[in-house]
């Protein structure tokens, strides 16, 4: 989209988004007060121009049958600048969202602040932010569609506070304005910085899509954000005997977790998942193949889904794309968001290891992991851990934690990647299993020394991911149902007498 492209009215953009004939506006009339003789011809020629009162327009209206309070900023309003009347506007309109337990699509398109207004317009900027805090501590989805164009304090505040945050194609969205940047340093800015599709390669927002898919999103995006659990489909969850008269070897187990055909957590969301939305990178412009990060429901359990992303390796074995502190950053934004919203977590652990370069360690891998960890060990939302495949040093640990763990027969967990063990121990990576067996990071070792709660017994590629399905969402939902207080305690508690005789 250009300066030349035509823009989505706000109501235009509304209509497009709700149910029909569902919109409610909740606007009351504001009046022209300003002394200020230029302003105010400039405030009567926009209202001619767009039969709007102000910059801002808010109301509610269904999505998908939901209801979905909706606050959208009109362009050709003054630049969708935002002064006094226009932030008490949307302060009261994000208030009454908050008392009614209504989901928030926020839909900004604006310069920013009110020049005209000066200061005072300035810092409604943060009665605005307050008034969104509020609304997520409440643990409301906060929906956010930037448009062309996005800048200053409006993308400062009320437009990076999105649970999830989505574009429109083409839109210039960026903190300072091309013109205000060439007019202050004397040069145009740098072309295609300020522009959505760059955003999104920078993981600071999920998805660029038109106005016209808008609503479908968002629909599909709440039915598990606002955490109602639908019946799982297929068949009942299948009993999980006991351990096999003779486990698997460690050698055995490793083996097969590598394979290039095993499947991984895509295949995972693509076999029993329904409403995935897919977030992207950690919304601070840094993003990592690594790690996957999406909201789900997963056997009809609605959840946020973060999760070892190794896509699919050339190689004969499925070593694939290593871990980086990007990638444990975006976890701990879908940690935050399971929180806010009190959503379960399931983590996926399925990795060959962290990432070994300075990049990861001048980024700060050690302590991403470590964070994780003490995000994982205290965060208040349920927690449910999958061992897919394998699970190799600080990268595995780090999405370890969790009120229960689930884990494949042939999946693994080790402090390094086998080989390192032996490399430490022996000098060298021939005796890589031999090490591998002497440590216990076999499933049936994990579930002897109360690490893991479930075995899975894998029947094949299909029919590991068939059990999977019914059986996370058994368990996601069980974890739902228990007491908040006693559910964290056990947490504790279990990671607590790890290895202790009591």
């Amino acid at each position: 989209m250009n300066a030349n492209s035509p823009r989505t009215p706000a109501l235009d953009l509304i209509a497009a988004v709700v149910d029909p004939g569902s919109w409610h506006g909740w606007d009351e009339p504001v009046d022209v007060s300003t002394d200020d003789p230029g302003y105010r011809a400039d405030l009567l020629a926009a209202r001619e121009r767009t039969g709007l009162d102000e910059s801002v327009v808010t109301g509610e209206g269904t999505v998908g049958g939901r209801r979905v309070a909706v606050v959208a900023c009109e362009f050709r309003f003054l630049a969708g600048s935002i002064g006094v009347a226009a932030g008490e506007r949307l302060v009261r309109a994000v208030e009454r969202a908050t008392a009614e337990g209504l989901p928030l699509l926020a839909a900004p398109a604006s310069g920013g602040t009110r020049m005209q207004e000066g200061t005072i317009a300035f810092l409604q900027m943060v009665k605005v932010t307050a008034a969104i805090a509020d609304h997520k501590a409440a643990g409301l989805p906060y929906l956010v569609y930037l448009r062309h164009p996005t800048t200053g304090g409006v993308l400062a505040s009320w437009g990076s506070l999105g649970h999830l945050t989505a574009a429109e194609p083409g839109a210039l969205i960026g903190f300072l304005g091309p013109r205000v940047h060439e007019a202050l340093y004397g040069e145009e800015f740098p072309q295609g910085v300020q522009v959505a599709e760059n955003l999104l390669a920078n993981g600071l927002v999920d998805a660029v899509l038109p106005a016209a898919r808008l609503g479908e999103i968002v629909a599909r995006s709440l039915s598990v954000l606002c955490g109602e659990t639908a019946p799982a489909a297929g068949a009942a969850v299948a009993e999980v005997a006991g351990a096999p008269a003779i486990a698997p070897s460690a050698a055995e187990s490793i083996r097969r977790s590598r394979l290039p055909g095993r499947p991984g957590v895509r295949e995972l969301l693509a076999a029993v998942a329904d409403d995935v939305t897919p977030l992207s990178g950690t919304g601070a412009g840094e993003r990592d193949p690594g790690m996957l990060l999406a909201l789900a429901r997963v056997g009809g359990a609605p959840c946020v889904v973060l999760g070892h992303d190794r896509g699919r390796p050339a190689a004969s074995e499925r070593h694939g794309q290593a871990l980086g502190p990007a990638g444990l950053r975006a976890a701990r934004r879908g940690m935050r968001i399971a929180a806010e919203l009190n959503l379960p977590l399931l983590s996926v652990v399925d990795t060959a290891g962290a990432a070994l370069s300075r990049e990861a360690e001048e980024g700060g891998l050690a302590g991403e992991i470590a964070r994780c960890l003490a995000d994982l060990v205290t965060l208040p939302a349920p927690t449910l851990c999958l061992l897919l495949g394998q699970g190799a040093g600080g990268a595995a640990l780090a999405l370890l934690p969790a009120d229960r763990v689930v884990a494949a027969r042939h999946a693994w967990l080790s402090p390094l990647p086998p080989e390192g063990a032996s490399a430490i121990l022996h000098r060298t990576t021939d005796r890589a299993y031999e090490v591998a067996e002497r440590q216990g990071v076999r499933s049936a070792d994990l579930m002897a020394n109360g690490i893991v709660d479930r075995l899975v017994e894998e029947d094949g590629e299909t029919g590991l991911l068939l059990t999977l399905g019914p059986l996370l969402g058994a368990e996601l939902a069980a974890l739902r149902a228990c007491d908040q207080g006693e559910r964290l305690a056990a947490r504790r508690a279990r990671y607590r007498r790890l290895g202790s005789a009591k």
